[in-house]
């Protein structure tokens, strides 16, 4: 699992490119993934013996041991679709309303109060279609985890602003319909991280105005310079997540080049660190919201920078 939207947005095409579609119900035994129900556990029939079934192989043999109408749904289908961003160990199907539940170690079963309606295949696994399978998280994850399936999934292109409305539709007086709603109006398809996602909802949280993801800085010239992670046009302030997922991105955000460019620009520049953004959330938004309250107030002044010299 990863906290990176692309990444997760990769993966059905690294699954695509690895394995042949084929029925997940017709494979021939001796391909096939066993369950060894005294273990709970799915082996793979390969000829090397060490070698670890993929999410492919797992969702495979899970459905060949399900109830015939059972479908990859949750977070299974979310890492099918390319917007499993939430971490997650059991395989997860859904099963029609009155259908029995199996009950396997390692497999979550949900029992659906809607139709499936038209399934989706990935690699000749039946799903849940992409704009279903990121409403039922949005109703049914802690909300940080909501909110990032939703960013992930309208980044990925699974799904658009459309769709997800008209699955919300679809979900009405269902548990947690109110959370989605209210996490699918804030949703973005430019975050990049679940950190960014969870700084934008603690500034929501906070009440303060909306900050715009990944907006752009130019120079006195119109050319984009920089972006940052969110940022507030009219007073200049740009917020920064300076944590692990960044470190592993592209290096630590701390370039001095980068933000004293910025800061000539104008620009104050906050940097948010995981301790903050996880165990200080309160005092985040305090100094976000007075970084903004005393730009209110500012007017930018022109600075002048020389185009470069010509060469020699």
């Amino acid at each position: 699992m990863t906290d990176l939207y692309d990444a997760a947005a990769a993966l059905p095409r690294l699954l695509r490119a690895e394995h042949r579609p084929h029925p997940a119900r017709s494979l021939p035994r001796p391909a096939a993934v066993r369950w060894t129900a005294s273990t709970g556990h799915l082996h793979q029939a390969r000829p090397d013996p060490q070698a670890r079934p993929d999410l492919l192989d797992v969702v495979r043999g899970t459905l060949r041991v399900a109830p015939p109408a059972a479908v990859a749904a949750y977070h299974t289908a979310a890492q099918l679709h390319g917007f499993g961003v939430v971490p997650v160990r059991a395989v997860h199907v859904a099963v029609p309303s009155g259908t029995p539940v199996p009950q396997r170690r390692g497999v979550t079963a949900h029992e659906s109060k809607l139709p499936f309606g038209e399934l989706t295949e990935v690699c000749g696994l039946p799903c849940l279609p992409a704009p279903r399978t990121a409403v039922d998280l949005a109703r049914t994850l802690p909300r940080p985890d909501a909110l990032a399936v939703l960013d992930a999934a309208l980044r990925s292109g699974a799904v658009t602003a459309e769709t997800l409305g008209a699955e919300l539709l679809r979900h009405d007086r269902l548990r947690g319909i109110r959370q989605a709603r209210e996490l699918a109006a804030i949703a973005s398809p430019l975050a990049e991280c679940r950190q960014e996602t969870h700084l934008r909802l603690v500034l929501h949280d906070g009440r303060l105005p909306a900050p715009t993801p990944r907006l752009g800085v130019s120079d006195e010239w119109g050319v984009e310079r920089h972006r940052t992670d969110l940022g507030y046009q009219r007073q200049r302030v740009g917020i920064e997540y300076d944590g692990i997922a960044h470190l592993d991105r592209r290096g630590s955000r701390l370039d001095p080049r980068r933000h004293d460019w910025l800061t000539r620009q104008g620009w104050t520049i906050r940097y948010v660190s995981d301790d903050d953004l996880y165990r200080r959330p309160d005092l985040l938004v305090a100094a976000i919201r007075a970084t903004l309250t005393r730009r209110s107030w500012w007017r930018p002044r022109r600075y002048t920078e020389a185009p470069h010299a010509a060469a020699g």
